[in-house]
């Protein structure tokens, strides 16, 4: 499999102003790389930054050890992605093609540069943004999946990979690159493996050892001090990091999964303002998840809060790793999950054709096979329309007798004008069918009584919605649903901890809403804090 390789010089090139420089040498040392010598490699920390004065470095591909791309980095250029921001690790080697003279800043005064001088920042910005991006668009990485379509394990770190904006290529187990891998590597050809660089084979590839690898739960040590620990990081955990961090407060951002939570799920959200042609909601919490990073926010991702307890200087919350982190002030943000149907076998196939999210992850395994939505919101709707592109056909399952009850009318609209989805009304999916990977659903229709088997490599799951509070449940006063009580100012029944998003009772089940309500909550940190 050929990818076009990517062009380097389509970067951003607005050079940092001379002021910007100066202060890089201020803050720096001056430093001299020979031709082939390294300046950051894959899989190290990310701890400094490189500005270039003299010579040319470029890119190389950790897997193939060819150049990525045709463009180098010369003088007024810089090295660095997103991961200097988030602490994470070197995502591409940069060595020097010719002699090389570059101030290297370490990775902690280039971000107190860029939280004193706005301009300076918005620059990196915007340059490190675009390069993730566009690594993620290569197909051309140091994390290399084989077998994903046959392997779960191997799916689940591509799934965690992909929310997560890690940078991945997937490869086909009867691929040539994955035969020559297999070689490098000393492994068997047709196994399912997952591969750091050029040749290291992880024998356990969970999410969390990603994670670790490259550094995202790295954003916390044992007994860390927070102004704000900021629980969930969805839309409405995301602009409270954003606005925490705006104002000067030290916040953190846990999430036990990724980055962007259900919303990050959506292929397409068409009624969020500022977005008239739509924007998905992955990339929404993305651009989100830039501006707190720039403000000085941490994130630490999978990493899930099992306990929270009181005491003197606010609250302590027990990670399930075992480390113990400290927030004068706590804003719970953890949104709400798909319920899981009783249907038997589900646990077999979850991971092998059951999803409660619809993303191009998802669909590419359909390889244009039949797909099943459950649901009649607006998440199951995204999802047809998503989906109709992509499988050979859709089939829109909804227990009641209609979509207008919990559907905006511009989805209504579209899925009845799409052919290629067959809406479903009164029935419900009873059974799953296949081997190894889910071949079949069976439907029945409350109205006839009849049952049918429809052909489907996937069944989408998107109906119902349980809180993520059962680690509230002894400490904070919550409905019958298991919703957080709070008050118009976002206040729980314990003073100091708030409650934002769908996580509230009564709260109102839009990505708008969620991203107001975080945006407003910290004025009332703030007044916490100060009092």
């Amino acid at each position: 499999m050929e990818h076009a390789a990517p062009d380097l010089a389509t970067y951003v090139r607005k050079p940092l102003a001379p002021a910007h420089v100066a202060q890089l040498h201020a803050a720096g040392e001056v430093v001299n790389f020979a031709p082939g010598e390294t300046l950051v490699a894959f899989g190290q920390p990310s701890d400094a930054f490189f500005y270039i004065l003299e010579g040319e470095a470029a890119a190389y591909d950790e897997v193939t050890g060819e150049r990525y791309g045709n463009a180098t980095l010369g003088p007024t250029q810089f090295t660095g992605e997103m991961s200097l921001l988030t602490g994470g690790t070197i995502m591409l080697t940069n060595r020097a093609v010719t002699p090389l003279r570059a101030i290297r800043v370490p990775r902690d005064a280039v971000l107190q540069l860029m939280s004193a001088i706005p301009d300076m920042s918005d620059i990196i910005v915007t340059v490190l943004a675009a390069r993730r991006r566009r690594l993620i668009d290569s197909d051309q990485a140091g994390l290399t999946l084989i077998g994903a379509a046959e392997d779960r394990g191997v799916r689940r770190v591509e799934a965690f990979a992909a929310s997560n904006r890690i940078p991945f290529r997937s490869l086909t187990l009867d691929s040539d690159e994955a035969q020559m891998l297999a070689t490098r590597c000393g492994i068997t050809a047709g196994q399912p493996v997952v591969v750091l660089g050029e040749a290291t084979v992880l024998t356990d590839p969970t999410p969390r050892r990603i994670a670790r690898h490259f550094g995202l739960d790295s954003a916390v040590e044992e007994g860390a001090q927070f102004d704000v620990v900021i629980v969930g990081a969805g839309p409405a955990g995301i602009a409270a990091g954003v606005y925490a961090g705006a104002e000067g407060l030290r916040a953190l951002v846990i999430d036990e999964l990724s980055v962007g939570g259900q919303a990050a799920t959506s292929s397409r959200i068409e009624n969020y303002m500022g977005f008239p042609t739509g924007i998905s909601g992955a990339d929404l919490c993305a651009r989100g998840e830039i501006q707190a990073l720039k403000f000085g926010t941490r994130f630490a991702v999978p990493r899930r809060v099992c306990a929270i307890h009181e005491n003197a200087a606010g609250f302590a919350l027990e990670l399930d790793d075992g480390v113990n982190v400290k927030g004068r002030a706590i804003v719970v943000a953890t949104g709400v999950q798909y319920r899981r149907l009783p249907i038997a076998r589900l646990d077999e196939f979850e991971g092998a054709g059951v999803s409660y999210a619809a993303t191009e992850i998802e669909a590419r395994h359909l390889r244009g096979a039949d797909a099943v939505v459950v649901g009649g919101g607006n998440s199951a709707g995204q999802a047809a329309m998503f989906l109709s592109q992509r499988a050979g056909h859709v089939h829109l399952v909804v227990r009641g007798t209609s979509l207008a009850a919990s559907m905006s009318d511009y989805l209504i609209d579209r899925i009845h004008k799409t052919p290629s989805i067959t809406l479903h009304f009164r029935s419900e999916v009873t059974g799953l069918h296949g081997g190894d990977q889910l071949e079949r659903v069976t439907l029945a229709k409350q109205d006839s009584g009849e049952t049918v088997q429809l052909p489907a490599a996937g069944l989408f799951l998107m109906v119902g919605a349980a809180p993520n509070t059962s680690w509230l449940s002894e400490f904070l006063e919550l409905d019958k649903q298991g919703y957080i009580m709070s008050t118009a100012d976002f206040s729980t029944s314990r003073p100091g901890v708030f409650a934002v998003g769908d996580v509230r009772a009564t709260s109102i089940k839009r990505v708008a809403s969620a991203v107001g309500e975080g945006s407003i909550v910290i004025s009332r940190v703030w007044k916490h804090l100060a009092g």
